[in-house]
């Protein structure tokens, strides 16, 4: 078996793991993702499918866009650690807010409308690190593989 195909296998079959891990957290271990960890898993799904394509077609050039979605799902990933963190505010549609500044007509919406799941709360982590923080490292592992089958 050829470096590219090694690269291409490792690197969409930690998309794929990734992508599993987190079904098995949602539906073995009732952990349901709020709205930026679907996000997350998107590009997964695209990287999957980039390195079977990749695979079949023999094609190098596909890895740069396997490492650039993986690049996405670990920039989410970030993103999603600073709004778990409180470095930054997440989507309105996931996160709680300051009800000061709304009207008790505003407020009230908003709590009835509300999504169950909320994007700022950790829901599981381990070493002190969040599944989104974990999605963004093991990411940029997937990345260095992608890259590794494009240069190869």
């Amino acid at each position: 078996m050829t470096r590219f195909r090694i690269s291409v296998l490792i690197a969409a079959g930690g998309s794929l793991a990734l992508l599993l891990g987190a079904f098995a957290f949602q539906h073995l271990g009732g952990l349901a993702p709020c709205k930026l960890c679907i996000w997350q898993r998107w590009p997964h799904v695209a990287a999957i499918a980039i390195g079977a394509a990749a695979l079949v077609l023999g094609n190098r050039a596909l890895a740069w866009l396997g490492a650039l979605a993986a690049a996405v799902t670990g920039g989410i990933g970030l993103y999603h650690t600073g709004v778990e963190r409180g470095f930054w505010q997440g989507p309105t549609t996931c996160t709680s807010s300051n009800p000061g500044t709304m009207s008790a007509d505003d407020f009230f919406d908003k709590v009835i409308n509300a999504p169950l799941i909320r994007c700022d709360e950790v829901a599981w982590s381990m070493l002190g690190l969040s599944m989104a923080s974990w999605n963004a490292i093991l990411a940029a592992v997937c990345i260095i593989f992608w890259v590794r089958a494009a240069r190869s």
